[in-house]
């Protein structure tokens, strides 16, 4: 029973006390006066009954009345009843205040009377609102209404009315005012009673927000209510309270805080606390705290709160079932017939459908919570843990953050303790978590069934609020009308008599003395646990339990310990993959459990080595909370399996499996230790039951909690004593085991032990140890714990307070008794040094053991004049993000793999051969040049299924390759350092002579160099590297002496005798070797010099007509362009060639002047020009900032004394003016040049017009106006400002309606176009203005600068080489290269704008930041899309020599190549003009003589430093270096090529690998690609790789190894007859190499069956070309055949390519039928063709016959035919005739003159034949067949059977149809 109401008290307006001019509330009388002991008073009520404050009003306001709530020192929560009425003044009293008030300022209220509120305030433990609001109105109207009843007795009423807490009861209570109440008890007081508050919540803020709120208030959050009304604010967060059951809110909840208190809210706790709307500016300011405004119906979330929610899918079905219970007819709200009534149902009953909602909620979330108590004490009273992990872990929600969050807050601890014990009074929820999770399970997906369940559940709610539906009337007296109206003469509330009221409170009080006492028998039960959980594994079947999987597993173990090692290795890598998976986790440690017996399992070293690797890789993905309790099955394992290392000294698994964090976990081991507790306390109680049928822990101990009342004392005391030596027994066990688990192999090393201490989870590493490094570990752990030089007791030291720290926790918790807790910490440090002293003997052992087997270390091939810096490190390639190497993607795992790496001159290469034993014997290569090193960083790498590794270094190159590798632990720190150091050294030369271009060939004196840093190496091992190196350059020599033997034509190039064959030495140039820009030589040598030097350029400007060198004299004075070389010293300006083109009017003196106006003296000058429209293009820097502004300023502008800078931009002028004026078009037309001409011509589709012309602009119907050409003119209507943003955007790509990206058409409105268009950069012709009758027109475009290029090609390395791999979607390949913004399209756009411009002859001048990057790469593209001689061998190499080199792009500071430019950074620009190039080879096939193989070669080689051609920056450096001018036929060191160009010509002598075969050009065509980047493609250089020979742009190399592996012998191989097919693997083989295409595989052929006759063969290039004209002859023939004119040449494109293309086509498809088909091959020793049936066609290709007579040749090809007697064999070319009915033969297969006819009509037999004597050799049996004519027997020998076959069945086929 309780009282109804604790306190009641009178609280009016204190008059006397205003604090800084703010009324204060004071209590007027309070009864009873003495505190109650079982509820002290509650102090501050006076704050909370007028929470906005005590004033004073003008005017009465209505009475008002809500409940707050207090919260006591005990933490009971009191409900705090205010009624407030308010009570007029009179002057006498107001007049008192403003004399107090004098000294602020005059009092405002001036009027006859002010009102002071009072307030009847009622405190209660119960929680009765509508009965407290009757109370206090009671109370109010018969004060007011003078009722005569003394308010005193009504008073004493209310104090002394009792009533009973919960059971369901029904009391009517009268306060003797003639009133009647009914007060109905809840059935069970557990269960929170909300009234109608829930729903009102729900209405006020909506499903998603009260959710929001929900999971908030769960996952300990401060939420802050926001409301006028004060009762509405009590509402909510009683709402709110109630639908978190069974949990309990535990934090600060204040419904109503006043305002006095709100630097409250700053507080750090989470609370629950309501605030009047008045307050609302003061909660601005609050960063983490979430704010549910009531009234406005929004909640907001600050942005640093992250509020995790519900895991899916329950939180979508929570908001189904809500909405279906507040929003019935949202279901139905788009039926045709919907049902008549579907209202929501009343308040009431809806507040307890929301309840059920989210009961039934938790029901699903805590399913099965029982399952993870563990019961760690019975008695005296039980002692319950919750094991969080397992709970996690099983129900799949290890990553749910929601749930993790509410199982580590305060609520669940409260929910722990509370529901925990197994004997108890059990609930709604008890019920509902043990009997209807399997029904929530079957029902969940199903919303109608939801519905039904939480209908029924509400029913139970509603019931256990309202037990008694049918209620007697409530008869409660409210005050009068008049009497409220009637305020005026309305007294004041009187003073009562305590006297009177405490006389009530006596009586009753001695009453209940003397009554009997009530006993309610609370009903205890066992608490039912329901269903287990059933585990749920998240990713479904992925890595699940295949049996098969766990069948690996079991097979495995299985042959550990029978001891079939090669099988159990066999198994490993898939053994160690299943491991990934939980299943198989579990699979292992019931596997290994059944090998152990009596505690121990004793193992050799190889079966303990695998168990080990077993145990590290199940570990490794074990959490740190160990949530599927692999690492606590393992841990009984890990102490019983070990080894004999010696006499009396074994080795156990766990010093070898130290290295996991979950050892270091506080909490794996509380809930081991607990678990085994609980099974200890178990096993106590189950001997003394008898039943013998399994019984948890749980119902034992519910049922010894029920018999507990039973016991005597002695027997109480006896079960205690057992109980706390059981768990006293277990510290003890988990003290030795936790030693063993912590104590490291080597005690000299405190490995686990960061500065951090341990259990910190992030500072532990993870990784492997076995048998072969168990000695080295010492050295393997890092040493950042802050112990370094530490003694080993150190280590004990932190062993021991770490255990000490666990034993301290559970003791504490299981109630160990004090004395046995001073035992073990006695113990402890005991227990720790014993093992150290084991652990000693056992390392000194381990490190005796004979180390395992290490794969044998293969040497790289070395390029000549390569040289090793530093020789084999054994290292491990770690697998990177690329996943086609690790097996991921099928095929097999290629990494990790293991081998060495090598650090040469050159090159940093890997080698070595996989780790999983299925392809060892496979061999992996990766390498890159050093130079194109871009990033390095070391990296700590833990390797799957090997030993722990010490370090690694993560090395990216920018020839796109990543190389991640892991020092093995033999190679010592300090080595690796050194390796960095070399590495930087090489990478970064002090001078670009330091490169390896320069320095190869040079003796290298570094071979050894490390091997004497290596402390460990004695004299002797050095000794013997020298005599191994000696004999390795001794060998090398040996090899080039060998008798000559023609290789295949791929490895040519590597024989130094061959190299020499083709070297031009060059008779006209001048030895300049030894010339240097010095003074000494004289100037007339210099200009020659520079001459000779130019040759280049000057061979390029006389093909384009731009100039010649002659005599200045004889020069002619109307061409309209000269050579200058006003730069022929590098002064006028230093990045430019000596030699350039400058109009033919402009004096070199105004050069002078003019350069300064441009960034770094890079003028205009004139690099191409268009030989049809004679337009030409320039190139220049941007200007300088001043020079902008006056060269736009208006030359007629006023000024009185010309300054400087305008006599500047007046010769600027007159540059571009000579320039316009030397343009045929402006000489013609003296006004402007109209654009209808260009339009008409433009449009006219004449012959020449082919598919690449895509840019038509396509005219729609609305557009009358009639089309212009194919972008227009770039002039709109009227002038087009010098800075029209709009040209600008538009050209920078940003919107292009066009079809190729071209401008739209808007913009080309203008009627005219101008002479000169000049790009520049947006950013630089910012406020300029542009004079009307200048000719020329400046066109803005914002293009990337360096910085962009540069982070933007960082980020396309990661996307295409990532270093880790990652599933993260915003990380996917697509998404990566898109933000890389890799701006091919920018610089496309532009280029294809230019040429446009070109096209319709307007000159440009391309005028871009400092005139080397954007602008070279620009005018490079234009040359090449408007010139077809640039898409040659020699133009392109012309173009990159003249635009690239001679104008200065800054190729070694661009690409970082020297110390000093090391901090600018790589900056590909010249790789992103060879992708544009890719881009647009992609895109017109024909048009290039090279192949994308070129351009790929020169993308390695740019970066690669092993050619001179792309150092230096310009060619002055290269001059002064004397690099520019070598003379090529320097015999010295024949090897080495220092030109790139050079190598090509070589290479491509003697291999088509650069060869485009379908090359075509048409005349004269200019290339206008798509630019979109829809239309633009990855290029695979940046993708591809081959692990099986590294990259494949060292051809020497190539070479090497393929002789290299036809010198081994192959073993005679047995096995059977052997498969003609091999497995390509990507990544792996070259795929160029392994299925090389058809017309190489050819010439391929064709070389080998030379090679074979011994004939010299001709070079591939005359081959092809003699095809080539025979076809085109054909071609002619063929055409004037044809009869019918449509077929005409221009369908066939016109290009020779066509018929090659046809004729080939036939063949290469029918290239299956046996050898290789070279009929379109001429030469007579490719005659081994194989016949093919049936084509007619074929004729075509002998033009010969086409003379003769057509003939109808049905099958032909190559047979031996033997001679007449004595004669010899002879291949002969046979032509089976079907018309004529013949079998003709020729001497060979050009020849017109036929040798023989065997007439088919005398033929009588075909049958196989046998050899006889001189029959061609090495020819199967099968082949030979004779022919027997009426006259004699003609023997054949066709190449093989299949030949033989096929001829025989055709000449059968001929008799038969005869």
């Amino acid at each position: 029973m309780a009282r109804l109401a604790d306190y009641f008290l009178v609280v009016g307006y204190d008059l006397d006390k205003r604090v800084e001019g703010e009324g204060q509330g004071r209590i007027l009388q309070r009864f009873p006066e003495k505190d109650w002991e079982d509820s002290p008073f509650p102090q501050g009520i006076e704050l909370f009954c007028q929470p906005s404050g005590w004033q004073l009003v003008p005017e009465r306001q209505p009475a008002s009345f809500f409940v707050a709530v207090l919260t006591d020192i005990n933490s009971e929560r009191h409900s705090c009843a205010c009624f407030t009425f308010w009570e007029g003044l009179d002057n006498s009293q107001v007049r008192q205040i403003e004399v107090d008030e004098v000294d602020e300022e005059p009092a405002v209220v001036q009027s006859a009377q002010v009102f002071a509120p009072k307030s009847l305030v009622l405190v209660s433990r119960l929680d009765y609102t509508e009965v407290f609001r009757n109370c206090l109105g009671l109370i109010y109207t018969v004060h007011v209404d003078g009722l005569p009843v003394p308010l005193e007795t009504v008073i004493g009423n209310l104090l002394t009315c009792v009533i009973p807490i919960a059971g369901g009861s029904q009391r009517t209570i009268t306060l003797g005012a003639g009133d009647r109440q009914v007060i109905q008890t809840p059935i069970d007081d557990s269960l929170p009673i909300s009234g109608s508050s829930v729903a009102q919540l729900f209405r006020q803020l909506g499903i998603v927000n009260v959710l929001y709120l929900f999971c908030a208030a769960l996952t300990e959050h401060k939420i802050l209510f926001l409301s006028s009304s004060y009762q509405r604010l009590t509402d909510a967060c009683r709402g709110l309270l109630a639908i978190m059951f069974p949990l309990k809110y535990s934090f600060t909840f204040v419904p109503i805080l006043p305002g006095k208190l709100l630097e409250v809210l700053s507080t750090p706790t989470p609370f629950i606390i309501g605030v009047n709307s008045f307050f609302r500016s003061e909660t601005q300011e609050l960063l983490d705290v979430i704010i549910a405004d009531l009234d406005g119906g929004t909640v907001t979330i600050p942005e640093c709160v992250h509020i995790s929610l519900l895991p899916e899918p329950i939180l979508q079905q929570t908001q189904t079932a809500l909405s279906m219970v507040l929003d019935p007819e949202l279901e139905i709200a788009d039926h045709a017939f919907p049902p008549l009534s579907t209202q929501p149902s009343a308040l009431k009953i809806q507040d307890k459908e929301i309840r059920a909602v989210f009961l039934w909620l938790f029901a699903r979330l805590f399913q099965g919570y029982r399952w993870c108590l563990h019961i760690i004490r019975i008695h005296p009273e039980p002692v319950i843990r919750f094991h969080k992990a397992a709970f996690l872990g099983q129900r799949a929600l290890t990553e749910d953050d929601f749930l993790m969050k509410v199982l580590d807050g305060m609520a669940f601890a409260g929910f722990v303790s509370e529901r925990g014990p197994p004997y108890r009074a059990t609930d709604l929820f008890d019920d509902l978590v043990a009997n209807h999770v399997e029904r929530i399970r079957q029902e969940e997906a199903c919303p109608q069934k939801v519905m039904n369940h939480v209908k029924e559940l509400a029913e139970q709610l509603f019931k256990n609020e309202n037990p008694y539906p049918a209620v007697a009337m409530h008869k409660v007296t409210r005050p009068s009308e008049n009497s409220q109206n009637n305020a005026h003469n309305q007294k004041p509330f009187p003073g009562l008599d305590d006297v009177a009221v405490q006389l009530f409170i006596d009586h009753a009080a001695a009453k209940l003395k003397t009554a009997p006492p009530v006993v309610k028998a609370e009903l205890k039960s066992m608490v039912p646990s329901g269903p287990p959980l059933d585990t749920v594994d998240r990713n479904g079947n992925v890595m699940a339990n295949s049996a098969r999987r766990l069948e690996v597993v079991r097979n495995c173990i299985t042959y550990i310990f029978e001891n079939k090692m090669l099988e159990a290795k066999k198994l490993m890598p898939a053994v160690l993959r299943a491991l990934k998976g939980r299943a198989a986790r579990i699979c292992l440690t019931q596997e290994l459990n059944q090998h152990v017996l009596q505690n121990r399992a004793v193992l050799d070293d190889q079966q303990f080595d695998y168990i080990v690797r077993m145990m590290n890789c199940t570990l490794q993905d074990c959490s740190h909370i160990d949530e599927h309790g692999i690492a606590a099955a393992l841990l009984p394992l890990v102490t019983a399996f070990c080894r004999k290392l010696g006499a009396g000294i074994t080795q156990f698994a766990y010093s070898c499996v130290q290295e996991h964090m979950v050892w270091t976990t506080m909490q794996f081991w509380e809930s081991m230790f607990y678990s085994d507790v609980q099974s200890h306390i178990r096993a106590l109680y189950l001997e003394t039951e008898e039943g013998g049928q399994e019984i948890s822990a749980l119902d034992l101990a519910s049922e010894q909690n029920r018999l507990w009342p039973t016991l005597s004392k002695e027997m109480q005391a006896e079960r205690v004593q057992k109980e706390e030596s059981t768990v006293f027994s277990q510290a003890i066990h988990y003290a030795n085991r936790m030693s063993y688990l912590l104590l490291p192999l080597d005690t000299s090393k405190n490995r686990l032990l960061r500065s951090s201490g341990l259990g910190d989870v992030e500072s532990v590493s993870n990784s492997y140890v076995t048998n072969s490094i168990a000695g080295s570990m010492a050295e393997s752990y890092d040493t950042e714990s802050g112990f370094e030089d530490a003694e080993s007791s150190d280590v004990a030291n932190s062993v021991v307070r770490f255990i000490n720290r666990f034993v301290d926790k559970v003791c504490n918790e299981s109630g160990v008794t004090n004395e046995h807790l001073k035992a073990l910490h006695t113990m402890i440090p005991d227990i720790v040094q014993m093992h150290i002293e084991t652990l000693d003997a056992v390392h000194r052992e381990s490190k005796r053991l004979p180390p395992i087997q290490k794969p044998k270390l293969l040497r790289p091939t070395l390029l000549p004049g390569e040289e090793l810096v530093m020789d084999a490190m054994r290292v491990h390639l770690i697998p990177d993000g690329r996943e086609e190497a690790t097996g991921l993607m099928g095929g097999p795992p290629l990494l990790p793999a293991e081998g060495a790496i090598f650090l040469t001159t050159y090159r940093l290469i890997f080698k070595g051969t996989p780790t999983d034993p299925l392809v060892g014997e496979q061999v992996v290569t990766r390498s890159f040049p050093i130079a194109s090193l871009t990033k390095e960083k070391r990296i700590s790498v833990t390797l799957p299924m090997d030993q722990f590794v010490q370090e690694g270094l993560q090395l990216r190159s920018s020839t796109f390759q990543l190389m991640k590798i892991a020092f093995d632990e033999e190679v010592a720190s300090d080595l690796a350092e050194v390796f960095r150091k070399h590495m930087h050294k090489l990478r970064y030369p002090q001078h670009v002579q330091g490169t390896f271009a320069f320095t190869v060939g040079q003796c290298g004196k570094l071979v050894v160099e490390h091997k004497t840093k290596d402390k460990n190496q004695s004299l002797r091992t050095l000794s013997k590297n020298l005599v191994k190196s000696a004999k390795k350059t001794i060998g090398r020599q040996y090899v080039t002496r060998k008798k000559y033997s023609p290789p295949t034509w791929e490895n040519r190039s590597s024989l130094q005798s061959e190299l020499d064959e083709d070297e031009i030495s060059v008779s006209e140039e001048v030895d300049q070797s030894s010339l240097t820009l010095s003074s000494t030589i004289r100037s007339s040598d210099r200009q020659t010099m520079s001459n000779v030097v130019e040759r280049a350029c000057c061979r390029d400007y006389q093909r384009l007509g731009l100039g010649t060198l002659s005599n200045s004299l004889t020069r002619s004075k109307n061409e309209p362009f000269r050579i200058s070389t006003v730069n022929r010293m590098y002064t006028v300006c230093r990045s430019y060639p000596g030699l350039l083109i400058v109009p033919q009017s402009i004096p070199d003196t105004t050069i002078h002047r003019i350069c300064r106006c441009y960034r770094q003296n890079r003028f205009p000058v004139v690099c191409w020009r268009n030989s049809r429209t004679k337009a030409v293009l320039l190139r220049s820097a941007g200007l300088h900032a001043k020079g902008v502004v006056g060269f736009f300023k208006s030359p007629n502008a006023p000024t009185a004394v010309p300054s400087q800078a305008d006599s500047t931009s007046l010769e600027q002028e007159k540059y571009l003016q000579a320039i316009i004026s030397s343009m045929p078009s402006y000489s013609e037309n003296s006004g402007r040049n109209t654009l209808s001409g260009f339009t008409s011509t433009h449009m006219s589709t004449s012959g020449g017009a082919k598919v690449i012309s895509l840019s038509q602009p396509k005219v729609s119907g609305k557009a009358r106006n009639p089309p212009r050409g194919k972008w227009g003119s770039i002039r709109g209507s009227g002038r087009l400002s010098a800075y029209n943003p709009d040209v600008g955007t538009r050209l920078a790509g940003k919107e292009s309606p066009q079809p190729n990206g071209g401008p739209s058409e808007a913009l080309f409105l203008r009627q005219q176009k101008a002479y000169l268009y000049i790009i520049g950069d947006k950013a630089q012709l910012k406020g300029g203005k542009q004079d009307s009758f200048q000719q020329w027109e400046v066109v803005p475009i914002e293009v990337c600068d360096v910085r962009q290029v540069k982070n933007s090609f960082k980020k396309l390395m990661k996307a295409c080489v990532p270093s880790s791999s990652t599933s993260d979607p915003n990380m996917s390949f697509q998404r990566c290269l898109e933000d890389s913004e890799w701006m091919l399209h920018r610089v496309l756009q532009v280029s294809v704008l230019v040429v446009e411009l070109l096209d319709t002859g307007s000159s440009v001048m391309v005028s871009l930041e400092d005139g080397w990057d954007v602008t070279t790469q620009v005018v490079s593209l234009v040359q090449l899309l408007s010139d077809p001689y640039y898409r040659t061998f020699d133009g392109f190499r012309l173009l990159v020599e003249k635009e690239w080199l001679s104008f200065g792009h800054r190729f070694s500071h661009r690409g970082a190549q020297t110390l000093g430019s090391q901090s600018s950074g790589f900056t590909p620009v010249f790789l992103q003009f060879l992708d544009c190039v890719h881009q647009i080879h992609l895109q017109f096939p024909m048009e290039f003589e090279f192949s994308q193989y070129y351009l790929k070669f020169l993308a390695y080689h740019y970066v690669s430093n092993r050619f001179r051609t792309f150092l230096l920056d310009s060619d002055y450096e290269r001059i002064e270096l004397g690099v520019l001018y070598e003379e090529k036929g320097d015999r010295k060191t024949p090897q080495v090529c220092k030109s790139v160009w050079d190598y090509i010509d070589r290479l491509n002598k003697k291999t088509p690998i650069f060869y485009n075969y379908m090359f075509s050009p048409e005349d004269e065509e200019v290339l206008r690609p798509y630019t979109f980047i829809s239309n633009l493609k990855v290029w695979d250089f940046y993708m591809e790789e081959t692990l099986s020979e590294g990259p494949s742009y060292d051809w020497e190399l190539r070479g090497r190894q393929e002789r290299v592996a036809e010198e081994t012998p192959e073993k005679p191989d047995t096995s059977g007859p052997k498969s003609q097919r091999r497995i390509v693997w990507p990544c792996y083989d070259s795929l160029s190499k392994a299925v090389p295409d058809a017309i190489t595989k050819l010439l391929q052929d064709l070389q080998s069956l030379e090679a074979e006759l011994g004939q010299t063969s001709e070079k591939w290039k005359d081959t092809w070309d003699k095809i080539k004209t025979t076809q085109r002859t054909e071609t002619k023939l063929e055409s004037k055949v044809r009869l019918t004119p449509s077929f005409s040449s221009s369908l066939l494109m016109s290009s020779n390519l066509s018929h090659q293309r046809r004729s080939q086509g036939v063949y290469l498809q029918e290239s299956g039928v046996g050898s290789s088909i070279n009929l379109a091959l001429d030469c007579e020793a490719s005659a081994t063709s194989t016949p093919v049936a049936g084509r007619t066609s074929t004729s075509t290709l002998y033009s010969q016959f086409q003379s003769t007579e057509s003939e109808n040749r049905s099958f032909e090809g190559i047979l031996f035919k033997k001679g007449a007697l004595l004669k010899p064999w002879k291949p002969r070319w046979f032509v089976l005739d079907k018309t004529k009915h013949q079998l003709r033969y020729y001497e060979t297969r050009q020849d017109k003159e036929c040798k023989g006819v065997i007439e088919l009509a005398d033929v009588e037999s075909v049958i196989p034949g046998t050899p006889t004597m001189g029959a061609p050799k090495n020819i199967e049996e099968k082949a030979f067949f004779d022919l027997k004519t009426t006259k004699r027997v003609y023997n054949f020998c066709a190449q093989d059977s299949l030949n033989a076959q096929l001829w025989m069945d055709s000449v059968q086929s001929c008799l038969s149809d005869a």
